[in-house]
């Protein structure tokens, strides 16, 4: 997309702000259970990130200045601290720091650590920062520490630079740059300083003597060596103006978030949109440094050939709404994106797709092997330039030749697997009954419903694989094998049910609270109501299964209005992950960011706008608990951005958005081709919230959805909005948006 002028985008934003100051890191930072969003500062997909070091947003004090986090808000490397004191009495590496005045925006960071008297600002480039410290230290030196969790550190001169260990194969490095030449310098280890110039193993520490005052530190950080990371700052930061970085910063972000443009509405919502556009900017990272990138797949360092690599990223939240948000605004960037997986899988023994690729390798996380659905979808969309044959391999492989045990890192297949195969379920144990299989992990359990789900939409993605490939019988027989959910679907409950390897029902079943912690015996992480909508592959059939649309109308009602069951003590000790709850739905977890939507497929498209309206106005605020559960790095805040400007793709894989209830007046999508689609929503407000009319390019819309081919043509989709459902609009059977198997 052509950059837009920040005059452009002033008038665009309204009341004289950009995009990005609209953006507020601060919302979710304190969590209603689980993990909280944290506060990141950095450019778009960038490989350098940093956020405060502390618990939590009500933490009153910071662990040091980071320098890095290498995974999505797990881990961070190296750590700057400053000390005014006498050096004899300097004990910790890490100095923790009471502060005020904090301001954190999606480029840069402030704050004063009052113990300290110190005023910190900080910005940053892809692979370089900068901080710039004013201190109070008055007639004595100020001291910096620089600080490796694993590793080695050396000082020449005015310059630090080292590494640290991430796992036993992968390493950070570093190098800093220091305006001042310092009078001398030490070695912290056990407590006690000493002179040196080199520290090394655990929590290595140097520490730098200058003169107190303003104080300024720029640094370059790699995956592939400390003259990497030197090449990185000299690239990219060639001052030490904390404000001439930031203001390069803030362009980049405003290009980005710039993409999708906003207007009317109110700024609360434009803060809510701007703020899940950004985080859903934080995954992935790129890797590639000078055409160079290291590979945690093989452990070693690979010319990238002109494609950027990626990795960081959890497919099972991700591949839902992030990646196809991506398709839509920044398709090469996919492309790349989907090049590195199938590079990983080559840099493997096993040539299996990744499912939650980091710094330090694939962990292998939660259920299933969504990123066929990434693959799946790109090539439904118009992506293809890449590797789709060995993309094919890959992710045949990683569905039958890899554990279908939940987090079962690089288990192959075992006795699951055998039995889904010949059975198409996976069985569960009954009540009391221990584990057996040496495959299964002991806290994650089998998870035998959500497995069996998620394979079987797995398996209609792989379908489509071979479909593009013009592999006619392979794809009719994945197809076949996606209908495998019917397995475990229960027509006297009208649930999915967890069955025994005999073919049982487990009886008696508690479809809210059986399962143990997260439901993991059957489901995971949520309870049998949210995985009873977990088909987004065949969603026709999915109807038919509950009766016809009036039953499943009623089955989706009656879910929204089903209470707990227990008190929230018993409930969300159980259930943790199931947060942001209407009835058994719930806000917080990523298999249920689909189900609102399902009305348009069963005639009361109406019942969607209401509901999804009443979601977003309920569970995403511009507050500090604004995020009603664990965010994932922009796997939810993806599902934020479409459902505000109205469209939502249910069934990545299928090249179609449903439309939900848009709540701007104008939402203009600037796309990958450089064309523009606007959504208009005429009269758009928290009260008009229901579709009275649509046209799409001047003509008579009945229909709740488009094709991706109607929007990346470009155009304009017309909704006049009002106060009352119109019950008629897009509700006749023949209006229902499309299911991947009919």
């Amino acid at each position: 997309m052509a950059a837009l002028s920040l005059t452009g985008m002033a008038q665009a934003g309204g009341n004289g702000k950009t995009w990005v100051d609209y953006v507020n890191p601060y919302i979710g930072n304190i969590s209603h259970v689980l993990v909280p969003t944290f506060p990141t500062v950095q450019l778009p997909n960038s490989m350098l990130r940093v956020y405060p070091e502390r618990a939590d947003f009500t933490a009153d004090r910071i662990n040091g200045l980071p320098l890095i986090v290498t995974h999505h808000r797990e881990r961070s490397a190296f750590n700057l601290s400053v000390y005014c004191g006498d050096i004899g009495s300097l004990r910790d590496n890490v100095i923790s720091y009471t502060y005020d005045n904090e301001r954190i925006t999606p480029y840069s960071y402030s704050a004063y650590l009052d113990g300290a008297g110190v005023q910190v600002d900080y910005s940053l480039s892809h692979q370089s920062g900068i901080y710039r410290l004013q201190t109070a230290c008055e007639g004595v030196p100020a001291y910096l520490l620089l600080n490796s969790g694993d590793g080695s550190l050396t000082v020449k001169g005015s310059s630090v630079s080292g590494w640290q260990w991430l796992d036993a194969k992968t390493r950070v490095y570093l190098y800093a740059e220091l305006q001042q030449k310092p009078s001398q310098t030490y070695v912290l280890a056990g407590g006690k300083a000493v002179r040196g110039t080199k520290a090394e193993g655990k929590s290595a520490c140097v520490v730098l003597a200058v003169s107190g005052g303003d104080l300024r530190l720029r640094y370059g950080v790699s995956f592939i060596s400390t003259e990497q990371a030197r090449k990185n700052l000299q690239r990219e930061i060639k001052t030490y103006d904390v404000e001439t970085v930031k203001a390069e910063a803030l362009k980049v972000w405003n290009e980005a978030l710039g993409r999708i443009e906003l207007t009317g509405g109110c700024d609360r919502d434009k803060t809510i949109f701007y703020t899940s556009m950004y985080r859903y900017y934080e995954r992935q990272i790129c890797m590639s440094e000078d055409g160079l990138y290291y590979s945690a797949s093989d452990g070693k360092v690979h010319k990238d050939n002109g494609s950027p690599y990626y990795t960081d990223d959890w497919i099972w939240d991700t591949y839902r709404a992030a990646h196809p948000l991506r398709v839509l605004l920044e398709a090469e960037k996919e492309r790349d994106i989907i090049r590195s997986f199938v590079t990983m899988a080559q840099q493997t023994d096993s040539l299996w797709l990744p499912t939650f690729p980091e710094s330090t390798g694939d962990s292998r996380r939660m259920n299933s092997n969504h990123t066929v659905a990434v693959v799946a979808d790109a090539l439904s969309k118009g992506i293809t330039d890449f590797d789709v044959n060995t993309a094919y391999c890959a992710a045949r492989n990683v569905i039958y030749n890899k554990s279908l045990a939940p987090w079962s890192a690089n288990t192959p297949a075992g006795w699951l697997n055998a039995f889904y195969v010949k059975h198409g379920y996976i069985p569960a144990l009954r009540h009391g009954e221990k584990e057996y299989l040496p495959e299964v992990n002991p806290n994650e359990k089998r998870q035998p419903i959500a497995v069996t789900l998620g394979t079987s939409y797995d398996e209609w993605c792989l379908s489509r694989i071979a479909s593009y490939l013009g592999k006619t019988s392979d794809s009719r027989y994945y197809e076949n094998r996606s209908l495998n959910y019917r397995n475990v679907f229960n027509p006297e409950t009208r649930f999915f049910h967890p069955k025994d390897s005999a073919g049982e029902f487990i009886k008696p079943f508690d479809y809210i609270f059986d399962g143990g912690m997260g439901a993991r015996d059957f489901y995971g992480e949520n309870n049998g109501w949210v995985y009873r909508w977990d088909v987004q592959h065949s969603i026709a059939d999915l109807i038919r299964l509950h009766g016809g649309a009036e039953q499943f109308n009623a089955d989706l009602d009656e879910m929204f209005n089903t209470p707990l069951g227990r008190s929230k003590f018993e409930f969300y000790a159980k259930l943790p992950d199931h947060t942001g709850n209407v009835g058994q739905f719930s806000m917080a977890n990523e298999p249920s960011l689909h189900i609102p939507y399902l009305y348009n497929y069963s005639g009361r498209p109406w019942m969607a706008q209401k509901r999804i309206r009443t979601l977003l106005k309920e569970w995403f605020r511009n507050d500090l608990m604004g995020v009603p559960g664990d965010e994932d790095g922009g796997g939810m805040s993806a599902f934020v951005v479409f459902s505000m400007i109205g469209i939502y793709p249910v069934t990545p894989g299928l090249p179609v958005y449903n439309i939900g209830s848009p709540m701007f007046p104008s939402a203009k999508i600037h796309l990958s081709n450089g064309k523009t689609f606007e959504i208009e929503a005429q009269g758009a407000s928290d009260v008009n919230k229901y579709i009275q009319s649509a046209a799409l390019n001047g003509k008579q819309w009945d229909k709740p959805w488009l094709t991706h081919d109607d929007l990346v043509k470009g155009g304009r989709l017309v909704l006049v909005m009002g106060d009352k459902a119109n019950r008629k609009w897009g509700a006749r059977p023949e209006d229902a948006p499309p299911s991947g198997v009919k």
